[in-house]
């Protein structure tokens, strides 16, 4: 049995999170789902209208003796846009906001910490926007939303904004792609 830890991320729609964190080595699943609102079981129409708190999350679990949680934040800050508030690209509103769930003080002081590097670096015009917040309860999205982009790749959203993503990763951390066999 491997070593486990979890970490939940939104950027945007949880599509382009979960195809880029399937490609990395060391992740063992990813699933999409909702985090941060006050609306208990939400399903994805309630989420869409902005008024039930949620983001649209991944729930990444790894081995971290293979991929540490830095670097599963490194690839986040690195495939989605932290400065934008309430969106990403075409997609608008609170639940695509840039968002951290941490499950421990540890990954909280890991995350904080790379934002504060982030920023001194001065790689986007504006500051950092991501939130970082204690986990609550993660709610499972719908099961279609699962390996979406997998089974989907010629969608219209998925061959648009989707794939570019996950070749930047490709490009971006291929020393951190999962092998092929």
């Amino acid at each position: 049995m491997t070593n486990q830890e979890i970490a939940t991320l939104g950027g945007g729609c949880f599509w382009c999170l979960e195809a880029v964190y399937d490609e990395m080595q060391g992740v063992l699943s990813v699933e999409s789902g909702y985090m941060g609102g006050h609306v208990a079981n939400p399903d994805y129409r309630s989420v869409c209208t902005g008024t039930t708190g949620h983001v649209e999350v991944v729930q990444v679990t790894f081995d971290p003796a293979i991929t540490t949680y830095r670097e599963i934040l490194e690839v986040f800050f690195a495939i989605h846009d932290p400065t934008s508030v309430d969106c990403q690209g075409n997609d608008h509103g609170p639940q695509y906001r840039s968002a951290i769930y941490y499950h421990s003080q540890q990954q909280r002081e890991i995350a904080t910490n790379l934002i504060a590097e982030l920023n001194a670096e001065g790689i986007w015009r504006s500051p950092i926007v991501t939130e970082v917040r204690p986990a609550v309860p993660f709610y499972m999205a719908e099961d279609y939303h699962q390996e979406y982009f997998r089974n989907n790749p010629r969608q219209p959203y998925c061959a648009y904004v989707v794939a570019p993503k996950v070749k930047k990763f490709r490009e971006k951390f291929v020393a951190k792609m999962r092998s092929v066999t």
